[in-house]
């Protein structure tokens, strides 16, 4: 009787510790983006973290590497008056200056982190005014439209970290920031979205941003405010920065 009790006893205990090891690989597989995207990796803040602080050579990843801070915006450097109220929410004015929400997100990670500015724009303009707006996006949405830039990165391969900024337009990407994604091979860089929005956060954006540079290291971490609170986001980029490693 003895035997028996001492035999189930152990059985018990193998059981139990094998029931602990599959749900430690089960926590390691959360880091992991699903099946269609295996060759993304999406590291939480406490490994991104990591991996910006020291490069191969054990040195300071980010005072070696070199940060572009791209973004798509409002038009930029626009008058004010007669835009309607809602449009009205997705600009800034600083210091007299009309700034879009990205615009004005990109420029605090600049003056914070460094890096290059620049600014994504189509040949074609968008409307202020926030009807025609949301019309145009969903329009281009409906054809699957890549508007043509006017503007390029000629030293892409030169970056390390790309900050990339946009609003949520629709629940998506703007089309130009497909035709950005498609434009470029951004293959072992790291992609830190920014996203202003009108409500949903970032959407689905991320995932399409990981889809669309399989190669590239996209971060689950990036940082979205409503528009109607980006005037006094500064502190809060800082700090989602720090937690990063972008900054000491």
């Amino acid at each position: 009787m003895k035997k028996a009790t001492s035999i189930l006893i152990s059985l018990i205990m193998i059981f139990s510790l094998v029931g602990c090891s599959s749900k430690k690989t089960s926590s390691s597989d959360n880091t992991q983006t699903s099946s269609s995207d295996s060759t993304t990796v999406s590291p939480d803040k406490s490994t991104l973290k990591s991996e910006l602080s020291t490069d191969s050579s054990g040195q300071s990843a980010t005072k070696s590497s070199k940060i572009l801070i791209a973004y798509f915006t409002m038009p930029e450097d626009v008058k004010t008056d007669g835009v309607d109220a809602i449009a009205t929410a997705s600009i800034v004015v600083k210091d007299t200056k009309a700034l879009g929400n990205t615009q004005y997100m990109a420029q605090v990670i600049q003056q914070t982190a460094g890096g290059d500015l620049f600014s994504i724009k189509s040949v074609q303009q968008y409307p202020l005014d926030h009807k025609p707006l949301v019309d145009q996006a969903a329009d281009e949405q409906k054809k699957n439209a890549r508007p043509k830039l006017s503007t390029r990165v000629e030293t892409m391969d030169d970056y390390d970290i790309i900050f990339l900024g946009y609003p949520n337009w629709w629940g998506d990407l703007p089309m130009p920031l497909y035709t950005f994604l498609e434009e470029y091979d951004l293959s072992g860089k790291t992609i830190i979205p920014f996203c202003p929005h009108g409500g949903n956060g970032f959407s689905r954006t991320v995932s399409t941003i990981a889809k669309m540079q399989p190669k590239a290291t996209v971060s689950n971490d990036g940082f979205t405010v409503s528009r109607n609170d980006v005037a006094d986001s500064e502190a809060d980029v800082k700090a989602w920065l720090g937690e990063l490693g972008i900054i000491e």
